[in-house]
């Protein structure tokens, strides 16, 4: 290889590395190996790991590896046994040329944390290539009269190998007339030089043929011939002139090829065949026939090839102009090549991290270095990233750069970053090179489960069957993967009373609620609980959500007939006056429903009457009236049955059965308990007939004693206590009977007399009446309208 390459090679051999700032642990010193040219495959070159002091099991666990600064393979890292082998032959010659020593950088780079150690291989020379000579004959014109001494210039051999190896003599084959003297040049090259040692006589001998031979130093040393004509001319005593002695041609890089660079000139005083000039080149190399060619006759030098500055900046080439005789001159050309932006910027990504946990703070992604193969500003390299990203980009080493992210991500906001790295140099025009890097945002639990409504109502219909469905909840988690994997559970309620566990349970995974029981809207209408929902991240989040269940009411319960009471074996009976008016109050049903709603909204109806004209019920408070006025004819003693209602959907009922006895007046000793179910009660008559009148007896005896005690004006009551057996309880009458205001309970602003059943052995209630112990009665048998005057100014509107 020509010297000119081997500059070339030199300048693609490029020293990295970087001090990464705060990331990188202090470095040793580097490290120096060599190795001979030529070596096999997989020979061992060094111990690394025993170099560096690690263990082989933190070189494979740590990823280490070998980067080159030329990007090529030469060494192979064995993790297992952290031995560094050759993976390629290396041929010092192509890599360094004419370099010496011949020296490859390279470092070992160590992830985790990320670590890195400069280090050197020499490959040393091997005596592998011979002198060569490019042309296989040279001919060298000799004018008969040159003088003894006379030197001329010969081409000389190259060996590629350099040091002892290279190009260290050489000899020519024993002749009469010229010997070999070897000239020195200042860039350590050896040139030969034949010197005319005996005068020529073109007439004894017109030319002679010698051979040439090239030594190098090697052991065993190598050799290359060439065969030099000589050619004897007759005397030409004028050599050619150039011009002037150097010449110098700024190409441009990308000039055409065939562009004519230069014209070279040289001039000979003599005329005829010694005055013709011809031009070639002179001890050029192999890049330089490859790259120019001279016109011998007009000097024109023009462009074989393409330049290309990145591989060769400059050349220097030698022009020899020879004459008709043999005479020959010198000049030197040096053509300087113009670099124009014709290379992007590369960019090499060195280390990478493709995934980052969303709470990382600023966390190194990438670490990539950017050359331009060009020069001045055209190499000078800038590089950008988009401003809307949450990255930057930091130098760290000559044209090493970081990427690095700027704060903590957020996985929930965007999963995903495309990093578009821009390289961009400062040439006319700029070219610019792109290279993208993905980057995947990890997640972590720092979302807690969100409920689509901070309480949910749920309406359930009573008697419902047990592990129905009442309802769903839901959360939703930001978050992914485990950490928004949702569970939900119940909270214990503080309610001791509330057996949440018996009435709801919940299925973890989707959050259905079911009742475990059937619900009774009497016993329980509502009742509330918190629902928890808990991701499964480490730790685990949570949020509560309220529910509330609404029980609904069925219409599951019968009316409840609160008076007259229906569990006797005879119903009370009511007197009524035979001298009552049309709409004469008789008495007043109450009842009450347990539903709510219109569930308890009650009605009444009158089924069944002894004279179905005479008496009627209102629909709405249960009021039993008088029809018409009553007549000798009607009968003593009536039963009605009546029907109270729900307005439930479907409706139910209950019944109640009422006995009227028809009086002359309110003093008339009523008489014993008409026949409640003819069928059921007939036998009973005559034992309750007597044991009334025995009643009557002992009571009317009783009562005489006391009205002869407190006088006159209690007499009337006593007599008419002898005749009913009632008796006036003290104190208000309980008010969870009956209620005068319509409402469906007793208030407890009046009092009545109560009348119990004589001998049935229970206390059912045989009537009510008002009292007002402050309102004295006037006489039982005065008029019987007064009588009902009195008893509808006291409100007795029973339902």
């Amino acid at each position: 290889m020509g010297t000119t390459r081997m500059l070339i090679l030199q300048k693609r051999q490029v020293l990295v590395f970087f001090v990464l700032m705060g990331l990188s642990q202090a470095s040793i010193e580097s490290l120096h190996y060599s190795v001979a040219e030529e070596t096999e495959i997989g020979s061992f070159v060094a111990d690394l790991a025993k170099d560096l002091g690690l263990g082989v099991e933190e070189l494979s666990s740590r990823e280490a590896r070998i980067v080159s600064d030329d990007n090529k393979k030469h060494l192979h890292l064995n993790l297992l046994t952290g031995v560094m082998h050759l993976s390629e032959r290396l041929d010092r010659e192509e890599l360094c040329g004419s370099t010496q020593p011949c020296v490859l950088p390279f470092q070992v780079v160590l992830e985790n944390p990320l670590q890195f150690y400069r280090a050197e291989l020499d490959v040393r020379d091997i005596n592998d290539h011979s002198p060569t000579f490019l042309d296989k004959e040279i001919s060298i014109k000799i004018s008969e009269s040159a003088t003894i001494g006379t030197t001329y210039l010969i081409a000389n051999a190259q060996d590629l190998d350099i040091g002892s190896n290279s190009l260290q003599d050489y000899s020519i084959s024993p002749n009469s007339h010229f010997y070999v003297k070897i000239h020195n040049s200042s860039d350590g090259n050896i040139y030969p030089e034949l010197v005319l040692d005996k005068a020529l006589d073109h007439e004894e001998e017109s030319e002679l043929r010698l051979t040439l031979t090239a030594l190098d130093g090697g052991s065993p040393p190598r050799s290359g011939t060439t065969s030099i004509l000589i050619q004897v001319l007759d005397i030409n005593d004028n050599a050619p002139e150039f011009a002037q002695s150097f010449y110098e041609a700024q190409v441009p890089e990308d000039t055409p090829i065939g562009t004519n660079i230069v014209v070279i000139s040289a001039k000979d005083l003599d005329i005829g065949n010694h005055g013709k000039i011809s031009y070639a080149f002179l001890h050029e190399s192999e890049n330089i026939r490859k790259t120019f060619e001279i016109n011998p006759i007009s000097g024109e030098i023009n462009l074989r090839s393409l330049l290309d500055f990145e591989l060769i900046q400059s050349y220097s080439v030698n022009i020899q102009a020879t004459d008709g005789g043999g005479l020959s001159a010198k000049c030197t050309l040096l053509v300087k090549v113009l670099d124009i932006n014709d290379n992007a910027p590369e960019v090499t990504i060195s280390s990478i991290t493709k995934i980052i946990p969303e709470n990382a703070s600023e966390t190194l992604v990438a670490l990539f270095s950017v050359r331009d193969q060009d020069s001045g500003d055209n190499g000078r390299i800038f590089c950008s990233i988009p401003d809307d990203l949450p990255f930057m980009l930091k130098p760290t080493f000559k044209n090493f750069f970081t990427l690095l992210s700027e704060k903590g991500l957020d996985r929930e906001s965007r999963a995903e970053y495309n990093i578009t790295i821009t390289a961009t140099d400062l040439g006319t025009p700029r070219l610019t090179t792109q290279h993208t890097i993905t980057v995947q945002v990890s997640d972590v639990n720092d979302n807690a489960p969100a409920f689509t409504q901070t309480s949910y109502t749920l309406f359930v219909q009573e008697n419902n069957s047990p592990a129905l469905h009442i309802g769903t909840i839901s959360a939703t988690d930001s978050d992914s993967g485990s950490n928004a994997h949702i569970t939900y559970s119940l909270l214990p309620t503080h309610d001791p009373k509330l057996a949440l566990t018996s009435l709801i349970s919940i299925n973890a995974d989707n959050g259905h609620l079911f009742g475990l029981r059937a619900l009774d809207y009497e016993a329980l209408q509502t009742f509330e609980f918190h629902v928890v929902a808990t991701d499964q991240g480490s730790p685990a989040l949570s949020s509560q959500a309220l529910v509330r269940v609404l029980v609904l009411d069925a219409n599951d319960n019968e009316p409840f007939v609160l008076y007259p009471l229906q569990n006797a074996s005879a119903p009370c009976t009511e007197l009524l006056p035979r001298a009552a008016e049309p709409g004469y109050l008789v008495t007043k049903v109450v009842a009450v429903d347990r539903d709510s709603g219109q569930n308890a909204w009650l009605s009444f109806q009158l089924l069944k009457a002894t004279e179905p004209g005479l008496f009627s019920v209102w629909a709405h408070n249960g009021e039993v009236r008088t029809s018409r006025l009553l007549s000798e004819r009607d009968a003593p003693k009536h039963r009605l049955v009546l029907l109270v209602k729900d307005n439930g959907d479907p409706p139910r009922s209950s019944s109640v059965t009422l006995h009227v006895l028809l009086v002359d007046g309110f003093s008339q000793p009523y008489l014993p308990l008409p026949e409640v179910a003819h069928d059921q009660v007939q036998d009973e008559d005559a034992l309750t007939l007597y044991l009334v009148i025995a009643l009557a007896s002992v009571s009317s005896l009783f009562l005489l004693s006391v009205l002869l005690f407190v006088g006159v004006r209690l007499c009337r009551r006593a007599r008419a206590t002898s005749l009913g057996g009632c008796s006036v309880p003290e104190g208000h009458f309980p008010g969870h009977l009956v209620d005068v205001s319509g409402t469906g309970t007793l208030s407890q602003s009046y009092q009545y007399e109560v009348c119990l059943t004589a001998g049935t052995g229970t206390n059912e209630f045989k009537f009510l009446k008002p009292i007002i112990p402050s309102l004295q009665l006037q006489d039982t048998g005065s008029n019987l309208q007064e009588k009902e005057n009195f008893r509808n100014s006291l409100g007795f509107n029973i339902h």
